[in-house]
């Protein structure tokens, strides 16, 4: 048996009862944490709080070379961790799928995600979110700005009516001189800023799930310059507004009158 396990947003305690039980009763535990992570805590911190060894998978590890994984599954009961909701990546639906082409029974337990948890911050009704989309760091796609791709998705969800999840680039095993790499939502925003539209209204949220948690709203150019802490940060570009959303967004996030 396979069982991916969905560790939730920030720590060691956001796991499902669901997901704490089946970590319990694993022979062995694998991870990754290359697609996003949980900043509250860490893998040490992890395994002391399961009573478990956790081994950790690089992304070559579970993409390229998952028989580690499948062959614990195929010999006992073997579980998956990811943070957020397990089945967002396509990496682990892969992962499922060899699974299954090798007769190993598979099971998923959910967790909140980013997603979710990005709507009930903000206010902002879950419904009338549309294709989300990634904003790279400038220096991993390999040009200036902002991909088209990204201010596509955006413009085509604004001509619906809907607002736009903007996830933010994550290069945690890219060594770089300030070590693991986290894009801010003021880089976000500064970016789109210059090179889309400054005048645009964006929503911040900072640590969601965490007891920190933030969020803001404004113009986008007013959010370049702001400070929201540590990460891991979304940014929401909203599409048109229901009264109620308008009203979530002033209380809410504080949003000022003339960017609404």
């Amino acid at each position: 048996m396979l069982t991916f396990v969905g560790l939730g947003l920030y720590d060691e305690a956001s796991v499902t009862v669901a997901g704490r039980d089946a970590i319990a009763a694993a022979d062995r535990v694998f991870a990754e944490f290359y697609t996003s992570r949980l900043i509250g805590t860490d893998v040490a911190a992890l395994e002391a709080h399961h009573d478990t060894t956790i081994e950790r998978r690089d992304r070559a590890g579970v993409e390229q070379h998952p028989e580690p994984i499948l062959d614990a599954a195929a010999d006992g009961d073997a579980v998956f961790l990811t943070a957020g909701d397990t089945m967002i990546s396509t990496t682990h639906v892969d992962l499922r799928m060899r699974a299954a082409d090798r007769g190993i029974d598979t099971r998923v337990i959910h967790a909140p995600t980013a997603a979710s948890a990005a709507a009930g911050l903000t206010g902002l009704q879950n419904y009338r979110f549309g294709k989300a989309t990634t904003l790279p760091f400038p220096w991993a796609h390999g040009a200036d700005g902002v991909p088209g791709s990204v201010t596509d998705t955006i413009e085509a969800n604004r001509e619906r009516g809907l607002h736009t999840l903007v996830y933010l680039d994550i290069k945690v095993d890219h060594l770089r001189v300030d070590g693991d790499a986290y894009m801010t939502a003021s880089q976000a925003a500064d970016l789109l800023a210059t090179n889309w539209d400054a005048d645009a209204l964006g929503v911040v949220v900072a640590r969601a799930g965490a007891p920190d948690a933030t969020v803001r709203a404004d113009r986008l150019g007013a959010l370049a310059d702001a400070d929201f802490g540590s990460p891991l940060h979304l940014l929401v570009v909203p599409g048109s507004l229901h009264h109620v959303e308008r009203d979530a967004l002033r209380e809410l996030a504080g949003a000022p009158a003339d960017a609404l």
